[in-house]
Order: C-alpha cells, then structure tokens, then sequence
C-alpha cells in the first residue's frame, strides 16, 4: 500500500510539473485574461499552482474584492453578526494586501468593493482605499454597502442608523467620494441627512447608482435635479418614495424602478432627461395599488428604445391606451412584457404594437408558478383578473417586427391567437421562439406533480409549427425548453 501511495504521488508531482510547464510559456498578459474571469480570491489561491502564476494577481488591472466569498457558511439572509465579522477580517486582510504599495505591479483601473456596514474594518478599509486613490494607484471605484438584514425585517431607527453610519464613512474619507463611479446602498433612511447634496454633488464621478430599500422618509417625495451629473444608470429597488422626481439628468441613459409603495401618482416623474433610451417597470399590483397612464409617466422622454414591463404576474398596473402613446413609442425598438399570469388574455398587448410600428424586437414572459396559487399565494393581493381593454385597430401593420419570443409557452388558445395575430399585422416577422418557463427555486421545491411541464414534446413541436404557420404564414420558429429569466 505504501508503495501504491508513492507512486501516487509522483504521478501527482510529474502532472503538476506537467501543467506548470504548460503554462510557463505563456505571456502575462494572456494569464491576466485568464484570472481576469475569476474571483480574486479564487485568482489569489492560483499562486499555489505555479511559480509561473505567483505574481500575476498583483498585475490585474481590475480587482473585485467580494466580502460574500469569505464567509464561512453559504451566503443567506439573515446573516449571523459573527459570520459577518468573520468575512470582514478576511476581507481586510485582502483589501491591505492588494492594495500595498510595496506588492502593486501596477496601476488599478477599476476595483469592485463589497463590504459590511462595520464599523471597526471601515476604520481600516477606509484609509486603505482612500491611501491608494490619493497616491493614484486607484482609478475607478465601484463601491456596495451590503447589509446581512432583510429589509422588512429592519425597523426605521436601523435604517436611520445605518444611513448615518453611511455619512460619517464618506465625510471620513473624502477620497473614496471622489473617486466613486458606481455605488449600492441598502437599507438606509436618510430622512435627517441631505442625500441629494452626497450623492449628486459630493459623488461628481458617479455614473451608476443602485439604492436598495432607501427613502428620505416614508413616502416621501425624492427630487433628483443635477445637471452636472454623469449618472448614466439609475436603479429604484422597493424604495419608499411617494414620487420619484427626475428634474434634470441629462446623461441619464437606463432607469430601472422596481416595487414601488402604493399611491395616488405615477411613481416617478422625468424633466430634462435626454439621453434616456432605457426604461424598465417592474411591480406587482396589490390590492392598494391603482393603475396609472404610462403616457402620463413617459411625459417628457424623448428617445426611449427598450422598454421593458413586468407584472410579477399580477394584475396590471397600467390603464388602457393606445393613441395616447404614440409619441413617447415613437423610437421604441425592443419592447419586453413580462410577468403576465398565465391565464390571462394576451391579446390585449397588440395596442403597444398599434403605438409603437418602428417595434423590431417583442417579448413576452409568461407568469406560471404553482409557489404562487392556491394555498402558497400571499393574502396581500387580490383575485387576478383578466385585463379588459377596449381596443380600435387602423389596419396599419408593423413592417419593423423581425422578433417575437414568448417565455412560458403553454399552446394555450389565447397564445396562439396571438401569435396569428402578430402575423397578421407584422408582414416581415420572420423569427418566432417559443422558450419554456423560467426557472423558480421555490417551485422546484414542491412536489414535481404541482407543476408537470406543459411546453411541447419534440414530437409535438411540428404539430405547433404548424398550427402557428395556418398555411399561410412561414416564420422560423425556435423551440427551448431550458433557459432562465434574465430580467
């Protein structure tokens, strides 16, 4: 046996010594491309492969120094204080390392900072960021505040707590501000500190912001007017303003507002935004929530080309429309609607297609999870009703639509006399792809018999072909089972 184990071994070394020699010759700058599509910790635990590879991740031109790759147990919330700590010591550890004068090769371009919201390691991180970008070594910081705490699980008084722990950190380090190209805050109320005065005019770098469960107060009115700006993306994710007031962001190019509170208004307003080409809406409508104009929300944009909506798969948030929006849609290129419940009319979508004739790309997702009927639906929402929108056609047709793709293909009747109906009005539609539903962790764990799969077999697809061409259309039609939701 021990003769077995060292011959083992110097199989073992003979292959390590292989490998190293394969990758010996070649160049740093192919090893960084390499190392550059990992994890920096997992880059840093490559210096034990080769003598070759000790010294390259000192050279990578972009670190990204995640706090979640050091905790000790899988990343779920809510997070243990300790697990927590544990992952910060590492993460400092890390963080001094790499960002050493004496073991940097070169110039960082961009670092990616996830962190806690802990006091004793800000004190040793801060300084440690703001050394390197003072000397110039850093660039382009890209900064999230992660908070291991659900946010309906955090009391007003965290989150106040939380946004002045966020203030004190940034007056600390005035550096790390200014060198700020991207930031994500979470749980934080700044309704006692001037937000608008930190994040539009002391952030003067910041060109993408995410705010996480963020307000100014509860429903509360946010005004965002900096024409000096550079924020070219916006995310809004379950914040508790009344209103969203965008006055004037003119390099404003994506906006994304998700779960917005129930009220009166619009969510969110636009004045002087020029370059918005990109806008998506997702929310789902509780009982508390009315639906609202989208021409009335998209009042003052000029160039949007994407649009996306989604519905979580409850009632729609939007009233009626169609002449409405023709000049908002007037540039429309790609529209996406999603979270449509199943059993719902999809008919009712051809009045964007009315509104909108320069559309190229159509897609439709499909809301169909058993975690979500019955028993397993919450008692916040209200019976699902099928949308009833009364609507005129004038016989123009959309000779741009090239694309239609439908998530969540059931063959249902509605579906199909959809798809006949894009046919009908869309002369040069030339692809149709037909996907499965999205993936759900919840649902897959229920029992497999809830939710039997109802997406064509193979020897069903060319029986749907046909039923979709009727002899008179002949698109190329796609069929895919497996694919997962991206928005």
């Amino acid at each position: 046996m021990e003769a077995i184990n060292k011959n083992n071994n110097s199989q073992n070394q003979s292959q390590h010594l292989e490998e190293e020699d394969r990758l010996s010759p070649l160049t740093d700058d192919i090893l960084l491309s390499i190392l550059g599509r990992v994890s920096l910790h997992m880059a840093a635990r490559t210096c034990v492969l080769s003598t070759r590879w000790k010294h390259l991740p000192w050279l990578l031109p972009e670190l990204s120094i995640n706090v979640e790759d050091f905790l000790s147990v899988p990343c779920t919330e809510p997070i243990e204080a300790n697990y927590m700590e544990e992952a910060m010591v590492s993460l400092t550890k890390a963080t001094r390392s790499f960002l050493s004068d004496q073991q940097r090769g070169c110039t960082i371009s961009s670092l990616h900072l996830k962190l806690y919201l802990i006091n004793t390691f800000l004190c040793e991180v801060g300084p440690l960021v703001g050394g390197a970008i003072d000397n110039g070594s850093l660039k382009d910081l890209d900064l999230t505040v992660l908070d291991g705490t659900e946010p309906l699980d955090c009391s007003d008084e965290d989150m106040l707590q939380r946004a002045q722990e966020i203030d004190t950190f940034f007056h600390a380090y005035p550096s790390v501000l200014n060198c700020l190209t991207k930031l994500s805050l979470q749980n934080a109320g700044f309704d006692n500190l001037d937000m608008h005065h930190l994040l539009f005019d002391c952030c003067k770098q910041l060109k993408h912001l995410r705010l996480c469960y963020c307000d100014t107060g509860t429903y509360s009115v946010f005004k965002i007017d900096a024409p000096n700006s550079k924020l070219c993306v916006l995310e809004i994710d379950v914040c508790r303003f009344e209103r969203l007031e965008l006055v004037c962001l003119p390099k404003l190019e994506k906006f994304i507002c998700i779960t917005w509170v129930a009220s009166q208004h619009v969510p969110v307003t636009f004045g002087f935004v020029p370059s918005l080409g990109e806008l998506e809406l997702s929310c789902g409508a509780s009982y508390r929530r009315r639906p609202f104009k989208l021409s009335e929300l998209l009042h003052g944009t000029t160039s949007i080309h994407t649009l996306t909506l989604h519905f979580q798969g409850e009632n729609l948030w939007l009233q009626p429309e169609m002449e409405e929006l023709r000049t908002a849609f007037n540039k429309l290129k790609k529209l996406s609607v999603c979270g449509i419940f199943v059993e719902f009319d999809i008919l009712w979508m051809t009045a964007f297609l009315v509104a909108a004739p320069s559309i190229e790309k159509l897609h439709i997702r499909v809301w169909n999870h058993v975690c979500d009927v019955g028993e397993f639906r919450g008692d916040i929402f209200r019976d699902r009703k099928t949308p009833q929108w009364e609507m005129r056609f004038d016989g123009s047709e959309n000779r741009l639509l090239k694309e239609l793709e439908i998530g969540g293909f059931r063959a249902l009747e509605q579906q199909f006399t959809f798809i006949r109906s894009m046919l009908e009005r869309s002369p040069n539609l030339q692809k149709i792809t037909l996907l499965g539903d999205d993936q759900c962790d919840e649902c897959d764990a229920l029992d497999a018999s809830l939710h039997p799969s109802k997406f064509p077999e193979k020897d069903e697809e060319e029986m749907v072909a046909e039923r979709i061409r009727d002899g008179l259309f002949s698109p190329e039609i796609i069929f895919d089972e497996d694919w997962s939701l991206s928005i």
